[in-house]
């Protein structure tokens, strides 16, 4: 009795194929290193207004204790003075705004825009001298 053989195609991913997977995770990967200390930066800003807030006292006062957080977190985009400090309905609130440019490769280069307050409605206030990375 003589079995008829099949051949069937083999199945899998080709050298060619797992080199460009590896290429495209290993960009993935590297523009994912370059963001993370960014979006830290942006998640400790955010907590520092929040204590510059409860603070309280007068704008100077809370610039200083921004400044003091900040520099406890290794903040280097924006400094107390770049706040702006609104009084709204008898309550003070704290925004910042600023941009971050990301170098990537050779001349391109990421910008992105971050913005944050204790304003519970989430309106940042406007400021005309948001500084630049």
């Amino acid at each position: 009795m003589r079995q008829k053989q099949s051949f069937t195609r083999e199945a899998g991913v080709s050298l060619t194929g797992l080199i460009l997977v590896l290429a495209v995770l290993g960009v993935a990967a590297v523009f994912a290193l370059k963001l993370l200390p960014t979006y830290t930066e942006y998640s400790a800003i955010k907590d520092a207004i929040v204590r510059a807030k409860e603070t309280g006292g007068t704008v100077r006062e809370m610039q200083v204790a921004f400044d003091k957080n900040a520099g406890m977190n290794n903040v280097t985009a924006i400094k107390g003075r770049d706040l702006t400090i609104t009084r709204d309905d008898g309550e003070v609130q704290v925004s910042f705004a600023y941009e971050k440019r990301v170098p990537l490769a050779a001349n391109v280069s990421l910008v992105i825009d971050y913005a944050g307050t204790t304003d519970p409605s989430g309106v940042v206030a406007a400021s005309a001298d948001a500084p630049t990375q």
